[in-house]
């Protein structure tokens, strides 16, 4: 018997319809499973006992496109929802949008989707819960769910720096902050999970959901997804106020597509995926109380993850031990059927997901709803539905949903209020990094008579995907604009235009017409020959690097470098002979040799939020030093892909006619003033196989500003019984130093550190030399040496 039916039957037997204890066996006035100070294990038996199968399948179901069943217009309607699910129904996709109704987008996420205000959405949540609670047989709460990959996707909710930005900020307290304020933004309206974060490794930067990553680094991602869960979620499995429950995506290879294309397979072996891919989501299982997690589109040696029992059954539940809810990708079940071609039809899609342990299938239930009559015909057994369904019930229950399912009457003083916009441009100040400077920043403000901001990213506050429209939002325009108000001229030229929309949402994407461009290109060199100095914007739109979730709806590339008439801009611009300062605006890594080559200095602002374009400002005006680093190795050129700084010693011998070296390497960013690593020392030169260490090492800012440098630990298995990374992220910290400080940073290694899956794989540590090397990126490094006996 394997592993996942060991457990399955486990759980099963925890939650039969055996008679509960005594002690908890009802409350005068109803039932136990509404008894509040019961155990929740003993609530969600004795409920389990009362459904019946149409209920219990009703549980693991969910409404999006299907919302127009319940909905007359835009408002819940309590006559139809009980006609069309007189059994009730577990969860509601997105109650911030408008799909189901007449006018409602059929698209997945963008400004088409057309959301509902604030006030619509609390008064839609309200109204599903009155009617699940009071006018359903079993009073049970309704779950709602939506996106928040950098802040609520909903009108007026704070929309902070891309994920793969807050990466680059290496900071876990930032993260956490962040975090919890949008956990409080999304509670406020009565939603109690969200389906964030994305602790995918990414491997390829032609894949358009990169941005959507913390970047190329197992240890990264794991230390920023453990941060976001516990901001998001708190200390507990059972949710405090302001806070929601977190879905941990996407499990696994996602970040890592053959040809870089969403949802193709994923040609990882299980050594590949224990030492990297595995990683970030073991952390997060391992030190958070994580709710639920969902697999990826993709498959893994021939097996989609949303039927792969070894991957969601044996590691995620049998050697992790994870015990919430497994939750599907829009769609993803179906697709068994539809795209890979792994079932016939949808009810062997829906047998195949249930059985591998998917517990809810999203949007829609598209599949899942066919499980009534499967179980009828003996096709699929009562325990694999009772068990989802203790899952799905137990989120509910863990969720304080039966006590308190209702929006806070003060939403709207929750949600993008000052509070949240000081911690946007916080973050966004973080999470900039400065990759190229020849002395030309910082800028004075007043000391260039007048300056041009150019470029098709200039005077749009670009946001990223998975956003909304939030109350405020800054361009780099505005942001110098307010700068220099009364201090000095700023001037604009649109430059090119990227697409020939702005809607992420459209199916298709179009370029700019090259002829209109190279006139706006003409008309641009104009205002730069007049200005002092010019701050050009260019990078990606939504549209140019996005998911992919459909052939009609593609966002992956085969190049990485500018699309469109962009470099023809920076040529034309530079020829002027004025100062070009480049800030880089999008989701990808800037793999830009042209432009790095040509810029006086160059700003990664990645996406840097709603108040990006004041932190900008204040970056490129030395109101702010720039300390962020990259999460990403930056290639040259696409034929490197993929390239990564934890490579293997065979890797990268070189190209006949090009260099070997990145771009820019993992880990790299400038300052406005210069720190001083000294050379690391260990707490101790010799440890056991389960023995601690510290490195040690000192820190000091030599220049003439305060600033902040991310002190960087590598660790390399100098012999090993499997080939071994020459190097591997195991730990850092990010410190702010004032002109002339000095501060010894401690970064404690555990095992952790240390192990490797050898030859029979077994996770072990093996005696032997390892380099402890310590520095401010993955290139410059000084070296101790640690033995292992």
């Amino acid at each position: 018997m394997s592993l996942a039916r060991r457990q399955a039957l486990g759980l099963l037997a925890s939650t039969s319809f055996a008679v509960v204890t005594p002690a908890f066996a009802k409350k005068a006035d109803g039932p136990l499973y509404k008894d509040a100070s019961a155990p929740i294990d003993l609530r969600v038996r004795d409920l389990l006992g009362r459904m019946t199968l149409e209920e219990k399948v009703g549980q693991i179901i969910a409404l999006w496109a299907t919302k127009a069943d319940i909905m007359d217009d835009l408002i819940f309607s309590p006559a139809k929802a009980s006609k069309a699910y007189p059994n009730s129904f577990g969860q509601i996709t997105r109650p911030s949008d408008r799909r189901g109704a007449p006018d409602g987008s059929q698209q997945a996420g963008g400004v088409g989707a057309r959301w509902r205000t604030p006030a619509d959405t609390a008064a839609f949540v309200t109204a599903v819960q009155k009617w699940a609670i009071e006018e359903t047989r079993l009073g049970i709460p309704v779950l709602f769910h939506e996106e928040s990959l950098h802040g609520y996707m909903a009108t007026d909710a704070t929309m902070f720096p891309m994920a793969i930005g807050m990466a680059g900020a290496f900071d876990r307290e930032l993260m956490r902050d962040v975090q919890s304020v949008i956990a409080r933004e999304v509670r406020a309206r009565g939603v109690h999970l969200a389906l964030s974060p994305v602790v995918d490794i990414a491997r390829d930067p032609r894949w358009g959901r990169i941005e959507e990553t913390f970047g190329e680094d197992p240890y990264l991602c794991g230390e920023m997804g453990v941060a976001a869960v516990l901001g998001l979620q708190g200390e507990s499995k059972q949710l405090g106020p302001d806070k929601v429950m977190a879905t941990l995506k996407h499990m696994t290879g996602h970040g890592q597509p053959q040809s870089g294309e969403n949802i193709a397979p994923a040609p990882i072996s299980q050594r590949e995926l224990r030492e990297n891919f595995f990683p970030p989501f073991r952390q997060v299982v391992k030190r958070t109380g994580i709710a639920a997690v969902m697999p990826s589109y993709n498959e893994i040696d021939g097996v989609p993850s949303h039927q792969n029992k070894w991957l969601l059954g044996d590691i995620l539940r049998g050697e992790w031990h994870f015990d919430g809810a497994v939750v599907s990708d829009y769609g993803a079940v179906h697709e068994l059927d539809t795209i890979h071609h792994v079932q016939p039809d949808p009810e062997a899609s829906a047998r195949a997901a249930l059985r591998a342990g998917v517990d809810c299938e999203l949007p829609d239930g598209q599949t899942y709803r066919t499980l009534v009559e499967q179980v009828r015909a003996g096709k699929v057994p009562l325990e694999a539905v009772d068990i989802a369904c203790t899952r799905m019930l137990t989120l509910k229950f863990r969720a304080g949903l039966f006590e308190n399912p209702w929006p806070r009457r003060d939403y709207d003083a929750l949600t993008g209020n000052p509070e949240a916009r000081a911690l946007a441009l916080k973050a966004a100040h973080k999470s900039i990094a400065l990759l190229k400077n020849d002395g030309t920043l910082p800028l004075a403000a007043g000391a260039h008579r007048r300056v041009a901001v150019i470029g098709p990213n200039a005077a749009i506050a670009r946001l990223g995907g998975y956003s909304s429209i939030p109350r405020q939002d800054v361009s780099l325009l505005e942001g110098v604009q307010a700068k220099l108000k009364g201090k000095a001229e700023v001037v604009h030229a649109q430059g090119v235009f990227i697409t020939q929309s702005e809607d992420r949402s459209v199916d298709e994407v179009y370029l700019a017409d090259p002829a209109k461009n190279r006139a706006l290109i003409a008309e641009a060199v104009e205002v730069a020959k007049g200005a002092d100095i010019v701050l050009l914007a260019i990078g990606d739109t939504e549209q140019t690097s996005r998911e992919g979730f459909a052939k009609n709806h593609l966002g992956d590339r085969t190049s990485l470098d500018l699309v469109g008439e962009q470099n023809e801009l920076f040529a034309a611009i530079k020829a002027t002979g004025k100062p070009v300062i480049v800030c880089v605006i999008n989701g990808r890594p800037p793999s830009y040799p042209a432009l790095v080559e040509g810029a006086n200095a160059l700003l990664l602002c990645w996406y840097p939020g709603q108040e990006g374009g004041t932190a900008m400002a204040d970056i490129l005006f030395g109101d702010v030093n720039p300390g962020a680093k990259l999460p990403v190795t930056v290639a040259r050129d696409a034929g490197q892909i993929p390239i990564f700084y934890n490579r293997k010693p065979s890797a990268r011998r070189g190209y006949v006619f090009e260099d070997i070296s990145p771009l820019f390497p993992f880990g790299y960013g400038l300052s406005y003033t210069r720190f001083e690593i000294g050379k690391p020392r260990l707490s101790s030169a010799r440890i056991g196989t389960s023995g601690n260490v510290t490195v040690e090492v000192d820190v000091r800012n030599v220049g003439q500003r305060a600033g902040d440098e991310v002190v960087q630990v590598y660790v390399h298995d100098q012999v090993a019984s499997v080939t071994r990374p020459i190097k591997e992220l195991k730990g850092f910290e990010r410190v702010t130093l004032a002109p002339g400080e000095t501060k010894t940073v401690r970064i404690p290694l555990g095992p952790d550190a240390f192990t490797l899956w050898n030859l029979d794989m077994e996770e072990v540590v093996e005696p032997g030399l390892f380099d402890i090397m310590v520095g401010p990126d993955s290139k410059n490094l000084q070296t101790v040496t640690l033995e292992i006996i």
